[in-house]
């Protein structure tokens, strides 16, 4: 039997990156898929999920900044499936400015989709959830969430939200049926890292950091949605209120 066969998936930022990526292993394994994003998906991101869950769909246009939009959002998804068995968080936007040049535009906008917006997402989601007395919550965080890097305090400070978020829920929740949890990637070979590939002068940063990894290279999304996948299942009953690192061993310190 699949790991999560019958279940229903809720997954923001799904058009890209560890959202597609959560999107089509989660549909794999059984699950019934909602997708919410801005955008429309990228670059055949979801192939291979409409054919392993016919029901699965995008709800393109939604701005998890906006509680109105989310709120209706979870609706409709409540409206075709009847309950959500599984958030993931991976809605997310980037930065890299240190604090005297942050303009205050930019740091709302990255708090807001980055944190507020897990918070709205699983606002909403959270009363059925507690109305079936069950769920995983797993919302996505980042190595830099866990320490800090230069010129990202935006980033860091909004993705540090989440992991402490992610405990206070794991608190609140825990005994209503409902596990929360976080994934902390390195970094990840997604669209939101692409520039640092790509464009010249990013290249020496995206090598550096790209050494920062003990295992000698960067991550790909189907890495970290496998990790997401350990959590939404039943392998990770005892599972509760943890920063689950995904980062190639960034972490552990740097090599000479």
């Amino acid at each position: 039997m699949s790991r999560l066969e019958g279940r229903v998936a809720l997954i923001t930022g799904a058009a890209s990156g560890i959202g597609a990526a959560c999107a089509r292993i989660f549909a794999r394994e059984g699950a019934r898929i909602v997708g919410i994003d801005l955008q429309s998906v990228v670059d055949g991101a979801w192939e291979g999920v409409i054919e392993a869950s016919p029901e699965a769909h995008l709800d393109v246009g939604v701005d998890v900044r906006d509680e109105a939009q989310v709120e209706q959002a979870v609706a409709r998804a409540l409206d075709q499936f009847g309950r959500i068995d599984v958030l993931v968080n991976a809605a997310g936007v980037g930065s890299s400015t240190p604090i005297h040049a942050l303009e205050l535009e930019e740091w709302d906008r990255v708090i807001d989709i980055n944190l507020k917006g897990s918070f709205l997402v699983a606002k909403h989601v959270l009363a059925a959830m507690l109305a079936q007395h069950s769920g995983s919550i797993i919302n996505i965080a980042s190595v830099e969430g866990l320490e800090g890097m230069s010129t990202a305090a935006a980033y860091n400070a909004s993705k540090g939200g989440v992991v402490i978020m992610t405990k206070n829920m794991a608190i609140d929740y825990g005994r209503e049926g409902i596990r929360v949890n976080c994934l902390c990637p390195g970094l990840i070979e997604t669209p939101l890292t692409a520039p640092l590939r790509d464009l010249p002068d990013m290249k020496p940063i995206h090598d550096e950091m790209e050494s920062w990894h003990a295992l000698g290279r960067i991550g790909r999304p189907e890495e970290v949605a496998n990790a997401a996948l350990f959590l939404a299942s039943d392998e990770s009953s005892f599972v509760h209120g943890t920063s689950l690192v995904v980062d190639g061993g960034w972490t552990a310190g740097r090599r000479l």
